[in-house]
């Protein structure tokens, strides 16, 4: 199985992270997105969309984090990560969307604007980031994880950006439920590291 990644990625993070979770062994095949080989082939014929990451499989061909993450729970994972019940998956899948959208369009825009130089409107993602922390916050005052009472795919799927907010100049001072559940992740079995995330 390959894992077309970059190591700074939060996105391939979150595949890295689920992977070793649960034993799955990926071959990583690093992508230079600096030298624009996510824009060439042979990347660009795996993913036209020209993004990390992509999972090969076999057969199986598939970009977009999130994706990936329910493949790879419900062919290896087992029902603890991503389970059978239509309600359950629903309370775990609006999680993942919360991944796509205001974890996106707030930290990791943050993020991209402060690490990487990225030409993006830093006022909105600290007013979107300011918006959402919150609402995790008060969540996680009340829950010991995301969704079903157990690690499932939306602590990989929330985690990584929240966790490197800092590099966007997003303080999680504010935020001690979120601090706490950070570190409940980290002392998973398997949990593995990336750069900026201890």
């Amino acid at each position: 199985m390959k894992l077309y990644d970059m190591e700074l990625s939060g996105n391939c993070y979150k595949v890295r992270l689920f992977a070793a979770l649960v034993g799955i062994e990926l071959e990583l095949v690093p992508v230079d997105l600096a030298a624009g080989e996510h824009k060439q082939s042979p990347f660009i014929d795996l993913n036209p969309w020209a993004q990390v990451p992509v999972l090969e499989d076999g057969d199986v061909l598939l970009r977009d984090s999130q994706a990936i993450l329910v493949y790879l729970a419900r062919r290896y994972g087992g029902h603890q990560w991503w389970p059978d019940s239509a309600a359950h998956q629903g309370e775990v899948m609006q999680w993942l969307s919360t991944a796509a959208n205001e974890i996106h369009a707030g930290p990791n825009v943050a993020r991209l604007i402060d690490k990487f130089g990225y030409p993006l409107d830093k006022a909105r993602a600290l007013a979107v980031s300011d918006r959402v922390l919150p609402l995790i916050e008060r969540h996680l005052s009340e829950h010991r994880w995301l969704a079903l009472g157990r690690p499932t795919l939306a602590e990989c799927a929330v985690f990584p950006y929240i966790a490197l907010s800092w590099e966007g100049g997003v303080s999680l001072e504010p935020y001690p439920a979120i601090r706490a559940w950070i570190e409940r992740i980290k002392n998973l079995p398997g949990y593995v590291a990336m750069p900026g995330i201890g």
